[in-house]
């Protein structure tokens, strides 16, 4: 976000444990309200500590089903309370379980998510 310096323009951006605490705040409250959520977590460059200016927060939702196309499932969750963009992947449980661990989803999710306690 741009910030004025004197006459210069500096441009700062939420680091890795700010976004931290938005999104477990975020995940705890959309749980509550959306008790087909089964699992929250982020992954990227957030998870891995190396977000910079410009960075977005890559958020995975599994949820036990839904009747929504996967292209159009991000659209009914509300991210603007978070302090970064979102990029928001929504998965039912049976296609996150189909998720092949040897595929490069797979070793991302693996390696690098950061899952949050919901309940």
């Amino acid at each position: 976000m741009p910030v004025r310096s004197l006459s210069s323009s500096v441009l700062t951006w939420p680091s890795q444990a700010t976004v931290d605490v938005a999104i477990r705040r975020w995940a705890k409250r959309i749980a509550e309200s959306h008790p087909e959520i089964m699992r929250v977590g982020y992954f990227g460059s957030y998870a891995r500590g190396d977000a910079g200016v410009g960075s977005d927060l890559d958020v995975l939702l599994v949820v036990r089903h839904t009747s929504d196309r996967i292209e159009h499932r991000g659209l009914g969750w509300d991210t603007t309370s978070l302090p970064v963009p979102v990029d928001l992947l929504v998965f039912t449980s049976e296609e996150f379980a189909a998720v092949d661990p040897s595929s490069r989803f797979g070793q991302v999710l693996q390696h690098e998510a950061v899952w949050i306690s919901i309940r």
